[in-house]
């Protein structure tokens, strides 16, 4: 089981730091799970998710409060507004336009209720 924990862990860890690079990819999400996984089956790679210097305070808010940080905010809504523009440019049809729009709201909705760290 720890070894499923560990695959688990490492593939949220490859996607967050693909999120890193790419604003279509959300970065803390995949950390969290990634610390989750780890907690399960890693000490020493929970450890260093928790110790890291750009992830670890992140990670750490989210645990104690449930908090996301200001800039976590506003960097999370220009990457969602980023995605619905580019949507539009492409002229996607008005339904993908719609069920996209209900979604990144209700996403915006979720992360800007969150408690700020």
């Amino acid at each position: 089981m720890r070894l499923l924990w560990l695959t688990f862990g490492l593939i949220a860890l490859g996607l967050g730091l693909i999120g890193v690079v790419l604003p279509l990819v959300p970065t803390v999400p995949f950390l969290l799970l990634a610390a989750f996984c780890f907690a399960r089956s890693s000490e020493r790679l929970h450890n260093w998710l928790l110790s890291h210097r750009t992830f670890g305070p992140m990670i750490e808010d989210w645990q104690r409060s449930g908090a996301i940080r200001p800039s976590a905010k506003k960097a999370a809504t220009v990457s969602v507004a980023a995605v619905f523009l580019v949507s539009v440019v492409l002229q996607l049809p008005a339904h993908v336009l719609a069920i996209q729009a209900v979604t990144l709201g209700c996403v915006m909705i979720f992360i800007w209720t969150r408690p700020s760290a």
